[in-house]
């Protein structure tokens, strides 16, 4: 478990570095800090174990707590690029850029969309959901990579309106 000086300073890291949140799991405790729910500010959360992936963090050899703050500075910023709009995941489930394996991508950066196109699929309970476009524009950025779970309110595009 992670002690109180941990958890600010992870608070503060994802605050200053911009990030749009946090989340790591550790020996059956979950930590996820999102950095989206206010523009100075993020709110921690804990809860029991859970079925995210964990983070990757170094293991200490004596058993003492790691420098987290450390070994997240080197981690690339997962922020969103500014963008006109920004297409949000409105459900849960994992996230597929193609109708099926094989298949021709739904659409690929630089795309022009329309609203209504169908943009991707998130699996949820075993159904497949189409997530369209509530916008026109250009996709600028695709935030997921295909078959990356995903949650509610994670962005999924970037799309430059037009």
């Amino acid at each position: 478990m992670l002690t109180f000086d941990q958890i600010k300073e992870l608070v503060e890291l994802v605050s200053q570095r911009g990030l749009s949140g946090l989340e790591l799991e550790r020996s059956g405790f979950r930590l996820k800090i999102d950095g989206q729910a206010a523009p100075n500010a993020a709110q921690p959360a804990a809860a029991g174990a859970g079925a995210a992936a964990p983070a990757a963090l170094p293991v200490p050899a004596a058993g003492g707590p790691p420098a987290l703050p450390a070994a997240l500075a080197a981690a690339p910023a997962a922020a969103p690029a500014p963008a006109d709009h920004i297409l949000n995941s409105p459900i849960v489930g994992t996230f597929y850029r193609a109708p099926a394996p094989g298949a021709d991508l739904f659409v690929q950066l630089g795309s022009r969309v329309e609203r209504g196109q169908v943009l991707c699929i998130i699996e949820a309970m075993k159904l497949m959901n189409e997530i369209e476009s509530d916008a026109d524009g250009v996709i600028e950025q695709i935030f997921p990579q295909n078959a990356q779970a995903v949650e509610f309110g994670e962005p999924l595009f970037a799309i430059r309106t037009s």
